[in-house]
C-alpha cells in the first residue's frame, strides 16, 4: 500500500507539472494586456478577458483555416489507414520473395529527415502543377503514408493467427477481401493509434502548407497562428486565445479514443 501512494503522488506531481502549460495558455488567453507579464504571475485573471477569444474570428478568417485544415487533415487520415494497411498487410500477412528486404528498405526511410528530400519532393509538385493546392498534402497519403504507420500496423497483423487467415484462403476468398472483412476489423485498435498520430501531426503541421500553399484562401490554422506572430510585438492573449481553440479537437480526440491509441501500441508489440 505503501509503494502504491509513492507512486500515485508521483504520477500526481508529473500530472500537475505536464498540464501546467495548458494551465497557463489558459489563464493568459483570459487576461488583459497589463496582466500578462507581471511579477509575481497572475495564474487567476482579475478581470476575465472572454473578448479575446472574439477577436480572433476578426483577425483572421478563422473559419476559412478551420475548413482547409479539417480537409486536409480528413484526406490525409483516409489515406494513411487505408494506404498504410494495405502495404502493411503485404509485408505482415503474405509470403513473397523480398518481402524482409523491402520492409527494412522501407524502415530506412524514417532515418531521412525531412530536410534532405524538402526540395526534390517540392520539384517534383512543382513539375505537376500541384503548388498552391492541397494535392502535395494529401495526395500521398494515399500511398502508403507514414513509415512508421506501415511498421506500427505491420507489427499488429502479425499478432493475427494465420491458421484463420489460412482458413479463408482455402474457402477461396481473395487476399483483398481477407484484408478487408478479416484483418481490418482485427485491427481496429491499431488503426485508431495510426488515425489518432496522422491527425495530430497533420492537425498540427505548419511546414507543409507553409511551402505548398501561398494563398490565403488556402491557408490552414497553423499558417494562422504564424501570422499573429509580430515581428517587433505580439498580442499573447490575443495568440493564446487561438492556439486554445486550436488545441481544442486534439484533446477531444485523444480524451475519447485514448483506449484505442492505448491498446493499439501494446498490441503491436506482441508476437503469435
Amino acid at each position: 500500500m505503501g509503494k502504491k501512494l509513492i507512486l500515485y503522488i508521483i504520477l500526481s506531481l508529473l500530472a500537475v507539472i505536464f498540464v501546467m502549460p495548458f494551465l497557463w495558455m489558459l489563464s493568459t488567453s483570459l487576461k488583459a494586456d497589463q496582466q500578462i507579464f507581471t511579477m509575481p504571475p497572475v495564474w487567476i485573471p482579475e478581470t476575465i478577458v472572454w473578448s479575446n477569444y472574439l477577436r480572433v474570428f476578426e483577425v483572421m478568417p478563422f473559419f476559412t483555416y478551420l475548413y482547409n485544415t479539417t480537409l486536409i487533415t480528413g484526406l490525409t487520415i483516409l489515406g494513411s489507414v487505408l494506404s498504410g494497411s494495405l502495404v502493411a498487410y503485404a509485408f505482415g500477412c503474405l509470403e513473397w520473395r523480398g518481402r524482409d528486404a523491402l520492409f527494412l528498405l522501407v524502415l530506412a526511410t524514417m532515418m531521412l529527415p525531412m530536410q534532405v528530400t524538402m526540395i526534390p519532393v517540392f520539384v517534383l509538385f512543382k513539375d505537376l502543377g500541384w503548388l498552391n493546392t492541397i494535392k502535395p498534402l494529401t495526395v500521398p497519403a494515399f500511398f502508403g503514408g507514414a513509415a512508421f504507420n506501415i511498421f506500427l500496423l505491420r507489427q499488429f497483423y502479425m499478432t493475427i493467427p494465420k491458421s484463420l487467415l489460412d482458413a479463408a484462403r482455402i474457402d477461396g476468398c481473395p487476399e483483398i477481401r481477407i484484408w478487408w472483412s478479416i484483418v481490418m476489423p482485427l485491427a481496429k485498435p491499431a488503426l485508431a493509434t495510426v488515425a489518432i498520430m496522422t491527425f495530430m501531426f497533420t492537425w498540427n503541421d505548419f511546414l507543409g502548407p507553409l511551402i505548398y500553399l501561398s494563398d490565403q484562401a488556402q491557408g490552414t490554422l497553423a499558417l494562422g497562428l504564424a501570422s499573429l506572430v509580430g515581428q517587433h510585438q505580439t498580442d499573447w492573449s490575443l495568440l493564446m486565445a487561438a492556439s486554445l481553440l486550436m488545441m481544442l479537437p486534439i484533446i477531444l480526440l485523444f480524451f475519447f479514443f485514448q483506449r484505442f491509441f492505448i491498446q493499439g501500441f501494446t498490441m503491436s508489440g506482441i508476437k503469435e
